[in-house]
Order: structure tokens, then C-alpha cells, then sequence
């Protein structure tokens, strides 16, 4: 066990069976009763945060995550392999923990994974990727970038909106957490 002592920015927090990470905290001395400890929390698994406040002295429970790079290989149903690029270790990741990362994985790519105690919490991507269109409307005369958009199909499978001049083949950079379209590559 830890104390409020211990809190820093980044560690986890087990608090009623959750992981949680700490985004914030501040240590407050008022001129009139006891210290505490103002912090903001974050789900590690859901992403929901909280505003939560802990006497000065009072015990936590610290959980030990673990974030390491692993290379994506291949969806097994519904599993992902990953393979742990310090050992080649391969752990399977159910499609629930992958979340939305799923619409953009792409085999041999690198990804960081948390684990506790050997189980993975999330998958995170690097915050933009490249992808080929495989399939949008062909463009017309006369359309420009300003014009607007048009639903294209990346090579994951995944729909995402480009501008009405893109065409199948051409590769483009995709936000991993929001979806949008970035801008072409060359």
C-alpha cells in the first residue's frame, strides 16, 4: 500500500476493482484544517474522468502497467495477435480490448500495448497512419478540395470522408483518434 505521497502524474490507480490513471493532482495545505490531495483520474479502460479528492496520509492502491511495443500480425477471429518486439513473445488481444483500433491496423504495424499483471488493457496506435484508398466514386471535372466530401474505403475496411478529387489508389494519412482524413502521401 501507498500513500497520497506516492501520487504522480501518469500512475495507476486501483480504485473499487478499476484501473485508473492520474491526469492531474495537487497537494493543498488550507490555513485551517488538513492537507489533501486534489486529482483528476482517468479510466484506463473506458476513458471516463473524474474529479477526486484524498486526505493527506490517506493509503492507495497503486497498480504496476506495463507499456511496451509489440508488432500487430494477424486477426484470428475474434482475437489480434500481437508479437512483443523485445522477445517475440505472441499474446492474443480480444476485439473488445482492441476497441477502435481495429479500423486501423494493418499487419506488421507497431503499436504500444499496456498490460497489467499480463493482462492487456488497451492498444494504443501512433496518432496518424497511411492507408490506400481501395474504393470511393471517381471524381468529376471541375471538383476541388474546398467542394466538399465523398465517402472513400480505406484498405482495413474502413470508411472515413476525403475530398471529392482523391480516387482509388491513392494513399492518404487517417487521425487513428478521430477518424478524419489528414491529407494525401505522396
Amino acid at each position: 500500500m501507498a500513500s497520497t505521497a506516492d501520487i504522480k502524474n501518469g500512475v495507476v490507480l486501483s480504485i473499487d476493482g478499476q484501473l485508473w490513471s492520474v491526469i492531474e493532482f495537487q497537494h493543498v495545505k488550507p490555513g485551517k484544517g488538513g492537507a489533501f490531495v486534489r486529482t483528476k483520474l482517468k479510466n484506463v479502460v473506458s476513458g471516463k474522468v473524474v474529479d477526486r479528492t484524498y486526505n493527506a496520509g490517506a493509503k492507495i492502491d497503486i497498480e504496476n502497467v506495463d507499456r511496451r511495443d509489440f508488432t500487430y500480425l494477424y486477426n484470428d477471429g475474434d482475437n489480434f495477435v500481437f508479437m512483443d518486439v523485445e522477445d517475440y513473445d505472441q499474446i492474443n488481444v480480444g476485439a473488445a480490448t482492441v476497441g477502435d483500433a481495429a479500423h486501423f491496423l494493418l499487419e506488421n504495424q507497431q503499436v504500444q500495448i499496456a498490460l497489467n499483471n499480463g493482462n492487456p488493457l488497451y492498444v494504443e496506435l501512433p496518432a496518424s497512419v497511411v492507408l490506400e484508398i481501395t474504393y470511393t466514386e471517381p471524381g468529376l471535372q471541375g471538383d476541388r478540395s474546398s467542394a466538399g466530401t465523398k465517402a472513400a474505403t480505406v484498405e482495413t475496411g474502413y470508411e472515413i470522408q476525403v475530398p471529392l478529387f482523391l480516387e482509388t489508389g491513392t494513399k492518404v494519412k487517417v487521425d487513428t483518434r478521430t477518424g478524419d482524413y489528414l491529407g494525401r502521401v505522396n
